[in-house]
């Protein structure tokens, strides 16, 4: 591999670059596809009649894996180089220059090939992981609906709260430089007090004045597009990193990998579920906010403080979506302004197929959204598998339009 920046920096408002050429004993290779994985999310580009490719990239200073399919190869041509054993993936950095030129060498070998199953089960366990995360922030979305009947579109800032509140604490902004273990933590009590204020400030007011659902669904898109831009301006355009965040993957079974920090992401995300599931079937709170969910004018009239329990649900639905934050900053890997706002549809997904109100049914819907967003990636462009789980949501509510969970009733 030839690994090149050029020399000149980009100019003002031009893109940050990566680029390269791929060719075969000095002839061109056309059409071979390249996979950039990075900041800004995965991009595909194919090489031109002169075996060039391009593609503009958000950051620079930025860590980048630039993969070469071997499948768009001719017949009895791979990546060759002895000393690597995965010729074909190139991680690369944008240096100041903006620019960064990546060459891969060409010749008769024999192809790394990756086995359909092996791929599958590498997309399975990497979309129960994504899923799971997912849950977490679905799961207050849910809970947050069933018992105030708010569509929150501000959710997904609620998430994005998370990962800054994480990263001003762990130092990737600003001057502190907590160990993680504390940071965590804190950043999910933070997130919960931020749920708090939200409802003490804005949500009870509303619904004191008895405000309709329908407004309060605008207010909360105005909020959303409030928070996103406060967000920019604290932290800027650019990608935040949590510190780990580029720990070494260690192989597990197969082709798959998973770091440390995948490792434990997992095991929180499930411990938490398993808590939480506790604390919603058997706690008084959590049976009183399933009560409000089923029926708020019976909640009421059988004494249940219903102020009292729609505070604990905002309260545990912001640190739900805080601690969602933090795990898909590893997840991406990386902090942006928008974070939330790209995932919020998704939630809203898992939310509507599990049932509306339910929160075990937007837990398994977020998990077979999870699923269906990083397997379809085998079949479907990458810039499609969000639509395409959106696709099988509209499909499965054809048939069952209450969702998984939900009841009939509580639709219409």
């Amino acid at each position: 591999m030839s690994i090149a920046p050029v020399a000149a920096n980009a100019a003002d408002g031009d893109p940050f670059r990566i680029s390269g050429n791929v060719q075969l004993d000095g002839a061109p290779l056309e059409g071979v596809v390249l996979v950039i994985d990075g900041p800004g999310g995965t991009q595909e580009v194919e090489t031109d009649a002169n075996g060039q490719w391009r593609v503009s990239v958000p950051e620079k200073n930025a860590e980048y894996t630039v993969t070469l399919d071997e499948e768009t190869l001719p017949e009895g041509i791979a990546v060759v180089d002895p000393d690597d054993d995965s010729p074909n993936e190139k991680e690369v950095t944008v240096g100041p220059g903006g620019r960064v030129t990546v060459n891969f060498f060409i010749g008769e070998g024999t192809r790394n090939t990756t086995s359909l199953l092996d791929q599958v089960v590498q997309r399975t366990v990497q979309g129960i992981s994504f899923g799971l995360m997912l849950g977490l922030a679905a799961v207050g979305l849910s809970l947050v609906f069933g018992t105030t009947g708010i569509s929150n579109f501000a959710h997904g800032e609620m998430v994005t709260f998370g990962a800054v509140a994480a990263a001003f604490l762990a130092g990737s902004i600003g001057t502190l430089a907590l160990p993680l273990w504390v940071v965590i933590p804190v950043a999910i009590v933070l997130s919960g007090v931020f749920g708090y204020v939200l409802d003490v400030i804005l949500w009870r007011p509303l619904r004191r004045k008895r405000v309709g659902v329908v407004q309060l669904m605008i207010v909360s898109i105005g909020l959303s597009l409030a928070l996103r831009y406060i967000y920019q301006f604290f932290i800027g355009g650019g990608t935040i990193q949590l510190p780990y965040a580029s720990s070494e993957k260690i192989p597990l079974f197969g082709i798959v990998q998973l770091s440390v920090i995948d490792m434990a992401s997992l095991a929180i995300s499930i411990v938490v579920i398993v808590a939480f599931a506790i604390w919603l079937t058997y706690s008084r709170i959590g049976k009183a906010t399933r009560a409000i969910s089923d029926n708020p004018s019976l909640a009421a009239a059988s004494g249940i403080d219903v102020d009292y329990v729609v505070r604990i649900v905002w309260i545990v639905g912001g640190a739900l979506a805080g601690l969602a934050g933090i795990l898909y900053a590893y997840f991406r890997p990386g902090i942006k302004w928008d974070m939330g706002a790209q995932i919020l549809l998704l939630m809203f997904a898992a939310v509507t197929l599990g049932g509306l109100g339910t929160a075990f049914g937007a837990l398994i819907g977020a998990i077979i959204v999870g699923l269906l967003v990083e397997v379809s990636g085998l079949w479907i462009p990458q810039d499609l598998r969000y639509a395409g789980a959106l696709v099988v949501l509209i499909v499965i509510l054809l048939f069952r339009p209450q969702g998984i969970l939900g009841r009939r009733e509580r639709i219409g």
